[in-house]
């Protein structure tokens, strides 16, 4: 009964975050009357652990995200950092929350014009390594920019965190995963000091980009692979589907809510042939199951 009960409790205090969210993405809609096009957004989540969970504004375990939007731009990202740096006592979400955090705060200062997502991916990371106190461990990213001026979207992703872009019931746009070999993403990193060579650190040009044209009423989500390593692209194109042209964002949280609670499920069922077993299995490993990690839902839908 203990558990039943404190994982209500987690699951209420996850929906929340979410629905403060709204409340947020509702007033940023007023704002945006007249200067669109903008998204119209709601974020929901859950960390792997919950007997230690760590909730903090714009985190879920070591996810972290954020929105923010100028004159200019509207722009969402998501980052995954690495959980095994925890077995050398750093803590993963301190570097994916920096990365987030600091594209936020360039996003809004509105020095940066026209704005690209590789470049402000770069921008963060550059600052992290710069940083007085070394932010050390890994993290995956992706960052979608919708320019309110030409109606088009760009994108950047390191890793396999990524975006999936519903219009109509299809799929029209899908990040593509980057992995150097089976569950081992791209990444930027900051190692400890003589450990350079033993990390895996790639260099934000080797981001995967992108750009296209959006229609009013498309819905975009942006997720970590704790979403795509549990959930089969069709029952998320299914829920999305449900937000085709909608604005209101009660019920874009109410959808982002269950995307991320069908992942969090599926993610601890073990006879379910998720998308992570099929993709070890194509590896040579005999897998069945989901894939247990923190679980980060961006869902958006675009007015114009």
């Amino acid at each position: 009964m203990h558990s039943i009960v404190y994982t209500g409790r987690l699951l209420s205090r996850a929906i929340w975050n979410g629905i403060t969210n709204y409340t947020t993405s509702s007033t940023e809609a007023q704002v945006c009357r007249k200067r669109e096009p903008h998204l119209v957004h709601a974020v929901c989540g859950f960390p792997k652990d919950f007997t230690h969970p760590i909730l903090k504004k714009g985190q879920f375990g070591d996810d972290a995200w954020f929105h923010a939007f100028n004159k200019a731009s509207d722009v969402i990202g998501v980052a995954d950092g690495v959980g095994g740096w925890r077995n050398y006592g750093i803590d993963p979400g301190e570097f994916s929350s920096f990365l987030m955090k600091t594209c936020e705060r360039l996003v809004c200062s509105g020095r940066l014009k026209n704005i690209l997502p590789a470049t402000l991916l770069a921008r963060s990371y550059y600052e992290l390594l710069e940083s007085k106190r070394p932010i050390l461990g890994s993290s995956t990213a992706c960052v979608i920019v919708l320019n309110r001026e030409n109606c088009q979207v760009y994108t950047a992703n390191i890793g396999d965190s990524g975006f999936v872009i519903v219009r109509h019931g299809e799929v029209v746009h899908r990040s593509e995963e980057q992995q150097h070999y089976f569950n081992t993403p791209f990444q930027l990193s900051l190692p400890p000091p003589g450990r350079s060579g033993l990390v895996l650190s790639d260099s934000p040009d080797a981001a995967d980009t992108s750009s296209f044209p959006v229609e009013d009423g498309d819905v975009i989500l942006l997720a970590t692979d704790g979403v795509f390593d549990n959930v089969p692209q069709q029952l998320l194109v299914t829920e999305m589907t449900k937000l085709q042209g909608e604005r209101d964002p009660c019920k874009i949280q109410g959808v982002a809510n269950a995307i991320a609670w069908m992942a969090r499920n599926l993610a601890f069922d073990s006879t379910f042939m998720s998308p992570f077993a099929e993709s070890a299995r194509h590896n040579g490993i005999e897998a069945v199951g989901g894939k247990p990690d923190d679980i980060t839902v961006l869902l958006a839908t675009v007015a114009i």
